[in-house]
C-alpha cells in the first residue's frame, strides 16, 4: 500500500467572512470555503474526490478521463507524482494529438502522466463496459485502477460529505460550482438539516440533476439532503467564458484580494451575485461559497 503522506491536507478548510456591498445591501453575509488551500497540488474538491479513489486502488497505477483543461487530469498526474504512482490521462479528442500540448496538458505530461488521446464519439461511450475495455487495451491500462471523469464514483461522494460536515451550523446556504456533481452529491449528505446546497452547473445540457441523484443513490441509497441546481450560469458551457466574466472576475479580485478561478469559481460567484440581486435569498441569509480551485498559472 501506497503511503499517502504527501497528501497530508489541511483540514478543516479555512472559512472566510468577506464584506461585499453586493450581498450586505440585501441582508446577506458571504462566507469563502477555502478548499483551495487543501493541499498545493490537489486543490479543493480534487483532494476530497481523489484520495478516496487512491486509497482504493493500494497503490494500482490510475487511470482517469478529462478534457484538454481538465483539472482534475492534472490533479491525478499530481497526486501520481508525488506517491510514485504511475498514471495515464485518457483525454477527449483524437485531433489533439497531432498539436502542441496546452499549459494544462503539459503539466499532466511533465508530471509523469501518460496521455492517450480518443476521439469524441469513443469518449462518449466510456462508461460502456465494452467501449471502456477496448479504451483501457488501447492504452494499456487493462491492470490500472479506473477513476472516473472528474472523479465522480462512490467513493469520491462519501469523501465529499466531510465538506458538508465541516460547514454544519455555518451558513444556511452552501454554494458549489458543478461540473460532474460529485461534489455536491456529497456535500448536501453531509450538511444538517435547515441547511441546503445550491449547485452552479458549469457545463450546458441540463442532464447534471439525474447524475447527481444517480451518484447519491449508488453512495448512499437514495436522494440525500436539500440540494438544487440552477444552470443559468455556464457562459457558454464548459471551458468558456466572456469577456463579461472576466470582468466580473477581477472586479472580485480587486474587492477581496483573491485570485478567482474563472472556470468554476468565477461562474460561482457571478451566480449568487445575481441571485442576490433577484431576491433568491431571504435577508438575514447566510451563503457559503466553495472555492474549490484557484488560477492555473
Amino acid at each position: 500500500m501506497t503511503s499517502l503522506d504527501p497528501l497530508a491536507p489541511r483540514l478543516p478548510s479555512p472559512l472566510q467572512e468577506v464584506t461585499d456591498g453586493r450581498f450586505e445591501r440585501h441582508g446577506l453575509r458571504l462566507l469563502l470555503k477555502r478548499d483551495d488551500l487543501i493541499h498545493p497540488h490537489l486543490i479543493g474538491n480534487k483532494w476530497r474526490k481523489l484520495v478516496p479513489n487512491i486509497e482504493a486502488a493500494r497503490g494500482r497505477p490510475l487511470v482517469t478521463f478529462g478534457g484538454a483543461y481538465s483539472n482534475h487530469l492534472r490533479a491525478t498526474a499530481a497526486a501520481g507524482r508525488l506517491l510514485g504512482v504511475p498514471t495515464v490521462g485518457v483525454v477527449r479528442g483524437q485531433e489533439l494529438a497531432d498539436r502542441p500540448l496546452n499549459p494544462s496538458l503539459a503539466r499532466c505530461a511533465a508530471d509523469g502522466m501518460r496521455l492517450h488521446f480518443v476521439d469524441r464519439s469513443t469518449y462518449r461511450r466510456k462508461a460502456e463496459p465494452g467501449a471502456l475495455a477496448a479504451i483501457l487495451g488501447a492504452a494499456g491500462a487493462e491492470e490500472a485502477y479506473v477513476v472516473p471523469e472528474g472523479g465522480s464514483n462512490g467513493a469520491a461522494v462519501h469523501g465529499c460529505r466531510a465538506l458538508g460536515e465541516e460547514l454544519r451550523g455555518r451558513a444556511d446556504v452552501v454554494a458549489v460550482a458543478c461540473g460532474t456533481g460529485g461534489t455536491l452529491a456529497g456535500l448536501a449528505a453531509g450538511l444538517a438539516a435547515g441547511q441546503r446546497a445550491l449547485g452552479v452547473p458549469v457545463l450546458r445540457g441540463g442532464f447534471l440533476e439525474r447524475d447527481i441523484q444517480t451518484l447519491q443513490e449508488r453512495a448512499f441509497g437514495g436522494r440525500t439532503g436539500s440540494w438544487s441546481l440552477d444552470e443559468r450560469f455556464h457562459f457558454g458551457g464548459y471551458a468558456r467564458t466572456t469577456p463579461e466574466l472576466h470582468a466580473f472576475a477581477e472586479d472580485f479580485e480587486d474587492r477581496h484580494g483573491l485570485l478567482v478561478e474563472r472556470l468554476y469559481v468565477a461562474k460561482l460567484l457571478y451566480g449568487l451575485v445575481a441571485l442576490a440581486d433577484e431576491g433568491a435569498f431571504a435577508r438575514g441569509t447566510t451563503i457559503a461559497a466553495v472555492v474549490t480551485g484557484r488560477p492555473f498559472p
